[in-house]
Order: C-alpha cells, then sequence, then structure tokens
C-alpha cells in the first residue's frame, strides 16, 4: 500500500538510552512520565519536538501506553454535512482525527484494522488509519464480465472482509440491476485480493468473476461476520408477494464464503416460522414489513438479525448460534423510544463494544446510540449527524494520517 503519511521509526526493542538528544529530559525519564498520559494527549505532544514525536511512534512505547491504559473504543464515522473526511470519533462522541477522503464516499460497517470506502457508481478504496496508505480498486471489471449490460451503468455494493489464516483482505463486488424492473439482468459478483504481505496492493491485481445465486440478493443489506459475507434477498420478493408471485420468507439469508468464494445454502431466518405466534400476532402492521424492518450485523463474531418493530419502537436482536443447525437465539429486546424519533423505520448498522454496550446507528436522523443492557439505559452519543459508522481496532496512537483535533 501506498503510504503518503510519516512513516513510523522501528522498534528497538529495548527503552531509549541516555545517549541520545531527547532535551532537559534523559529519554529513559520522558519515556516513563509521557507514559501517563492518554493517547489523545499524546498525539497533541506530538508537536512539541522531533524527539518526542519519535518516541511516541515507536512501537515499544505504543505497546506499554496500551498496557497501562484501557483501550477505548473508537469509531470511523461519515458526518453528513462533511463528506470529504473520514472522521475518527471516541465513545465521548469527540472527534479526534480527521482522514482525508473523496466526496461521496462512505464506510462500510467494519471493525477491522482497516477500512474500505465506497460508492455505488463503482469507487472502492481500502485505506489503512494508522499509515494513511491508500488502494484504491480498479474500476474496470473481471475479463469475463467485460461488454455485459448491466454494465452499461453500473450500481455497484462492496463487502470487506480478513481471512485469518493469511492475513489477506478480500472484496467482493456486485453490480446490481439499475432498478427494480430489470428481472432479465441477474447480479454480477467479483473477488479482489489485497495481500497482507505486499506494500504495493494485490498479489492478483485484477477482479475475478464468481457465478450469481440463483436468488437475487439485496445489495445494501450485505455485512461480512469473519470470512462469510451476508445479505438478505432483494426487494424484488417484497415487491412480488403484493400478488403472491414468490413463496420466499422475507427474513430469508443468503451466505457468500469469502475465503472459498462461493455460495452457501439460504439460512431460514427466526421471525418467519413464528409470525403466527403470540410473540408476534398483531405486533406487526403486515407480514412485508418484515423485510424494511430488518438489518443483518455481527456481534461477537456472529451473525445477527436485527428487527426494529418500527411502531411499537422495540428492537430485537437475534444471534445465530448454530451455523450448521440454524439455531438462533433472541439476545436482547430493547425499547428505543422515546430517545430516537418516530420517524426512524429500521437499524443501519449495530456494533458491540468489549465491555458488551451495544451501539446502534439509526440512518434517518443519522443518531449513534450506547445501549447498555445491563443497566437497561440507552444514551445518544453527542455527535453530528453520521451517514456511516465503521468500528476501528486499532490503536490512536498509531494513527499517523490525518489531522489531530
Amino acid at each position: 500500500m501506498e503510504s503518503p503519511g510519516p512513516s513510523a521509526p522501528s522498534a528497538t526493542g529495548s527503552r531509549p538510552t541516555a545517549a541520545s538528544d531527547a532535551g532537559v529530559l534523559l529519554p529513559e525519564v520522558l519515556f516513563d512520565v509521557l507514559l501517563w498520559l492518554p493517547a489523545k494527549e499524546l498525539c497533541r505532544l506530538r508537536a512539541v519536538c522531533r524527539s518526542w514525536r519519535a518516541l511516541t511512534f515507536d512501537p515499544l512505547f505504543i505497546g506499554e501506553n496500551t498496557a497501562r491504559h484501557p483501550r477505548h473504543p473508537l469509531f470511523l464515522t461519515n458526518f453528513r454535512d462533511g463528506r470529504t473526511h473520514i472522521h475518527v470519533v471516541d465513545v465521548s462522541g469527540s472527534v479526534v482525527k480527521r482522514i482525508p477522503i473523496p466526496d461521496g464516499n462512505l464506510l462500510l460497517p467494519t471493525s477491522l484494522d482497516l477500512a474500505c470506502v465506497a460508492t455505488v457508481r463503482n469507487s472502492c478504496r481500502v485505506l489503512d488509519p494508522a499509515t494513511g496508505g491508500v488502494h484504491v480498486l480498479p474500476e474496470s471489471p473481471a475479463a469475463e464480465h467485460a461488454g455485459r449490460e448491466i454494465l452499461r451503468q453500473p450500481y455497484t455494493c462492496f463487502a470487506f472482509g480478513r481471512m485469518a489464516a493469511t492475513g489477506d483482505y478480500k472484496v467482493l463486488r456486485m453490480f446490481s440491476r439499475p432498478d427494480l424492473f430489470g428481472f432479465h439482468q441477474h447480479h454480477l459478483f467479483e473477488v479482489f485480493t489485497i495481500n497482507s504481505c505486499s506494500g504495493s496492493g494485490s498479489s492478483q491485481p485484477q477482479w475475478r468473476a464468481r457465478g450469481s445465486h440463483e436468488e437475487f440478493v439485496e445489495p445494501g443489506s450485505v455485512i461480512v461476520v469473519g470470512e462469510m459475507v451476508y445479505f438478505k434477498i432483494d426487494t424484488i420478493y417484497d415487491f412480488l408477494i403484493v400478488d403472491y408471485q414468490h413463496d420466499i420468507p422475507l427474513d430469508r439469508i443468503i451466505p457468500f464464503n469469502l475465503k472459498k468464494e462461493e455460495w452457501g445454502a439460504i439460512l431460514p431466518g427466526p421471525i418467519s416460522d413464528i409470525f403466527q405466534t403470540d410473540e408476534y400476532d398483531d405486533h406487526l402492521e403486515d407480514y412485508r414489513s418484515l423485510w424494511i424492518e430488518t438489518t443483518l450485523a455481527e456481534l461477537r463474531g456472529s451473525l445477527a438479525l436485527v428487527h426494529y418493530r418500527t411502531y411499537r419502537h422495540i428492537m430485537d436482536v437475534w444471534l445465530l448460534k448454530d451455523f450448521d443447525d440454524v439455531l438462533w437465539v433472541k439476545e436482547y429486546t430493547i425499547q428505543i423510544e422515546p430517545i430516537v424519533p418516530t420517524t426512524e423505520l429500521c437499524v443501519k448498522s449495530l456494533f458491540m463494544l468489549g465491555d458488551g454496550r451495544l451501539v446502534i446507528h439509526f440512518p434517518e436522523n443519522g443518531m449513534l446510540l450506547i445501549h447498555d443492557a445491563r443497566t437497561h439505559t440507552s444514551t445518544p452519543l453527542e455527535t453530528g449527524y453520521l451517514d456511516a459508522v465503521a468500528m476501528y481496532i486499532g490503536n490512536l496512537l498509531s494513527l499517523q494520517a490525518g489531522n489531530i483535533v
């Protein structure tokens, strides 16, 4: 990856010695003094002098500082009124850094040490918030897809995940129909690999065509859990069910194995089979609302289905506990009202902090809500309107790119 930002000095394996030029304080004393400060304050102190800057980028210092200070969650966000930057936000809602990106690129809802931003017009970038490295993925399609009708006005969505065994990252690209009525045009799928061992990008620099699923999937519903990509079924079925032309339940989920680059069997969702039971009877205006009100997410390494029962302002979170036996368990039921405005129809994304609190992003009002299941309390994060959110699992001290706020 190209790294336009400054690079951190290499680790020495030991603390600085008195031979270095650190000003009044001996280097080892400065090391111990600065260890007392949290990461955000240390980032600001980098402007004092070169020796302080070098020390705070030293991997040994970063490691010891992280061990001494509990790591606070960091979010990567797209502000609605700041679309040319990714903003790094802490759990208090304070912006700690800004990283420039092209206008219109939105974050994918990942929880990784890299981030992926994309547009629906076939632009995709993978960036490293720590180094500032950016890899721009090619827009040209896989050779097998060249000249296809669906590419004339490309409408794309992307998924981004990390392969545990190799450390490589993969991007799944989907070319969707330009409108709801393009039933004759099946989606096109392609995969791109970014090699973790290569500083220049990908060991396979071209998109690779992969087969389409026999059913249509919904582009905007995509979520990655480990090495699996999951989609809701497409809006086509929500449309066709009016005339009873299709009998696929609206909470069915279609998996794609990003490691093997192949489709899996359709997963039954947890709600359709109990729709007529006492738990859900009269709690939904009609069956069709089920498609609108559900969102896929990743929690604790498992697939989650979030069902926001709009008119009751209740959010149910189901976890897929057993993939092979398709065992769903309802983990949370959260009363959202009166914190969230009644204009919200669904949840856009859901994350979990290390202490078990849930982070809920609502799309219409751009609100980020933190829910503590132990105390049954929900607190809105004091930020501006957010269009997209991702979790960043890296260290704030490693963030060289962008401007400290």
